[in-house]
């Protein structure tokens, strides 16, 4: 088994120098995190070189990558621009970025986009295997996990993204967002880098595609996937060793010549609308203004690294930046003073481990930032424990960096306030900031980032297969089938809703159908067996369904049985007094939760949320049992949260005791119950060890197994009865 990482870029820069193409390794944050883990063993990286190569040389660029541990995938000139600079880049990019009005939604782009997924599909597997260990990274791959799965069904596929997760309404804008998102759920675990991604990204899958959740699991296609946080860190120790370097120590003592008693600045930024350069020069023009007593004492140090500088909305940045650096420094400098040192390029890491380890004051205020490692890159090389972080909320990184000063990127006269809090801030609350925020940077490096996400990545997939042992298909029917053939006294206990038929937004909706009458009728056929169907639905609307066929019938959930052929009977020395003010209470709660209503039965209330809009029903679910659990209590009743309903019952009343009354006296030698919510697991406890318990609905349960949903309840029956699907 290998580690196969998959990213747009490789972690090498491929130059062609006199018609020989030579590597250099990339500087990036994710290249030195993951180097441990596709340079060791038989473990390799996929990915873009970075530049077109022509078709008779791709075969030696293969052969030179391979003894990297690299393998590229070829990309011409034209899918670069449609699915890299295009959809990836003005469409994903402005959308995550919450700057919508970005957005070009092309449809060339999206077509070049899945092109290009698959050729990257294409080319991971050449060199995958069904045991191999997948992990995609961020968004210009988002249809890959779900190309891979349909391929490698068994795969473990990890996906993490690199950029913020937009809210529902910001995400559903773009037009392709299904397809997007399917292409996710290819993965077993999807992490991001905040818990704010992770709550986006569950309530958008869950509004948009037919999957359901449970905490941070969704539930999909038989499988389940996780959903998770793992913030990423830097290579700690790189930084904070780097400023002991000969060649740092000397552009540390150039900066500082002729500025002893100068508080220095720094902004590191790539070009780019999502990083706040311009308002961060606002507000230091607002604290000059302000604040005259600083003129001729700080400086602002302002690197801005060149990034696609052709686009339009790019290159307008560009010249607002360099009109607005013009005309600060032209209104505020001296002879021997500048306030805006701007330096439109990048720099050798030396030179920049210099500029970290000398700025008093490091500015991090992006709009929008999935995580933003520039100030974590700063903590870690502030050895002496001096130094403010001035942090935007907007970036992952505050999360965790709590003891930085935290400005809202939007408000200039914020991030004014903070520059100053900063320049006046005491040595020794410098120090306690810088420790703190030193020892998390330092115990939540980059290899402790890789580490997490690859162990958690091995635990979701056990899960997956001990969940798969328990999917009651093929071995298991097996063993139910030889069991049924071989016993002559058999009982079928069988819940209605979501386990013989579908949930329907409308109760009355969900009668019988033709095959499932037949297939009632098939079973009840054979004189060994006998069907009791179990449901919370009430007396009269099972008899107007199921009066006529050879089974028995237990409603509400156990408060009335009837055996074939006979009366219903009700339990005995059952109440309703209880009904009236449960009902009163409950209706206050559908008054405020459209799409909600009350069902009332002999011996219970349901209060139904199906159609309610999704979220407001389960918040409004939550509210009811907070509220009337300990009255519920008092009032000898039991509150069960089931599907898209509460119900409110006698404590009396229990499937499990309602199964085993109905079992008394009777010894069968075969005993089958199906059932998908709250109320079945009753049942489940209370049957004997040898009975085949089946939950409908793969989370956790007391039935030794569980199938998906009720095409696979009657797939299971029609087997039994040896019959083939009508």
């Amino acid at each position: 088994m290998k580690t196969v990482i998959i990213s747009n870029r490789l972690p090498v820069k491929i130059i062609e120098e006199n018609n020989e193409y030579t590597f250099i390794p990339s500087e990036g944050g994710l290249a030195t995190g993951l180097g441990d883990v596709y340079k060791t063993g038989n473990s390799i990286w996929i990915g873009w070189p970075g530049i077109e190569v022509p078709e008779e040389r791709q075969q030696e660029v293969i052969d030179k990558l391979s003894a990297l541990n690299l393998y590229p995938v070829f990309l011409t000139q034209e899918e670069i621009n449609l699915y890299y600079e295009g959809f990836s880049n003005e469409v994903l990019w402005p959308v995550f970025h919450y700057l919508v009005t970005y957005a070009h939604y092309e449809q060339s782009y999206w077509d070049c986009y899945k092109a290009v997924n698959h050729k990257f599909a294409k080319a991971a597997l050449k060199v995958l295997s069904d045991q191999d260990k997948i992990w995609i990274q961020d968004y210009q791959l988002l249809l890959l996990s779900g190309i891979l799965r349909d391929q490698l069904p068994k795969s473990t596929i990890g996906f993490f993204q690199h950029i913020p997760f937009p809210s529902y309404e910001i995400f559903r804008l773009i037009p392709w967002r299904e397809e997007l998102l399917n292409g996710m759920l290819g993965a077993d675990l999807i992490g991001f880098h905040t818990y704010d991604d992770v709550r986006h990204f569950l309530s958008t899958a869950t509004r948009l595609l037919p999957v359901n959740s449970s905490a941070n699991v969704l539930n999909s296609n038989e499988r389940q996937i996780v959903v998770e946080a793992f913030p990423m860190g830097i290579d700690f120790d790189k930084f904070s060793n780097l400023t002991a370097y000969d060649e740092v120590k000397k552009e540390i003592e150039y900066f500082r010549k002729g500025k002893e008693d100068m508080k220095v600045i720094l902004s590191i930024d790539r070009l780019d609308y999502s990083k706040g350069i311009l308002e961060r020069l606002k507000a230091l023009e607002l604290l000059l203004q302000a604040h005259p007593e600083y003129i001729g004492k700080i400086e602002l140090y302002m690197i801005v690294v060149p990034s696609r500088d052709t686009v339009p909305q790019y290159r307008d940045l560009k010249e607002q930046i360099d009109q607005f650096v013009g005309n600060l420094n032209a209104r505020y400098r001296s002879i021997n003073w500048i306030p805006v040192n701007y330096f439109y390029r990048s720099f050798p890491i030396e030179v920049l481990s210099a500029l970290y380890a000398t700025a008093d004051i490091c500015l991090v205020t992006p709009m929008r930032d999935g995580m933003n490692l520039v100030s974590k890159e700063y903590v870690a090389s502030r050895n002496n424990n001096n130094g403010v972080l001035i942090l935007s909320e907007m970036a992952g990184a505050s999360k965790e960096l709590t003891d930085a000063v935290i400005v809202n990127p939007n408000n200039i006269g914020d991030i004014m306030d903070a520059i100053v809090l900063a320049l006046k801030m005491p040595q020794e609350e410098q120090e306690s900031r810088m420790k703190a925020m030193r020892n998390i940077v330092e115990k939540f490096n980059v290899k402790h980032w890789v580490n997490n996400f690859i162990l958690r990545l091995d635990e979701v997939k056990d899960s997956q297969n001990s969940l798969l042992t328990k999917h009651a298909v093929t071995s298991i029917k097996e063993v139910i089938a030889e069991k049924y053939d071989q016993t002559t006294d058999r009982v079928l206990f069988l819940d209605y809703d979501g386990t013989l038929v579908d949930f329907a937004g409308n109760i009355d909706d969900a009668s019988p159908d033709e095959e499932l009458y037949n297939l009632i009728t098939k079973l009840t056929a054979d004189s060994a067996n006998k069907v009791v169907i179990i449901s919370g639905r009430r007396n009269e609307t099972l008899e107007k369904w199921f009066g006529h066929l050879k089974v028995d019938l237990i409603a509400e959930h156990g408060a009335w049985q009837k055996a074939y052929g006979d009366k219903w009977n009700c339990l005995p020395l059952l109440t309703d007094q209880w009904k009236q003010e449960m009902k009163s209470i409950l209706e206050t709660y559908t008054d405020r939760t459209p799409g909600s209503f009350i069902e009332e039965k002999s011996y219970s209330l349901v209060w139904h949320y199906r159609k309610a809009e999704e979220g407001l029903g389960d918040l409004r679910a939550n509210e009811i049992v907070s509220h009337l659990k300990i009255l519920a209590a008092d009032k000898g009743l039991q509150l069960m949260p089931g599907n898209k309903v509460i119900e409110f019952k006698n404590m009396e009343v229990n499937k499990g005791k309602a199964a085993l009354n109905w079992l008394y006296g009777k010894n069968p030698d075969f005993i089958l119950a199906l059932g998908d919510d709250h109320t079945d697991e009753d049942i489940f406890k209370a049957l004997p060890n040898d009975a085949f318990t089946i939950k409908v609905g793969n989370n956790i349960s007391e039935a030794k197994y569980y199938l998906n949903d009720f095409k696979e309840v009657r797939k299971l029956l029609w087997g039994l009865v040896k019959d083939e699907v009508t």
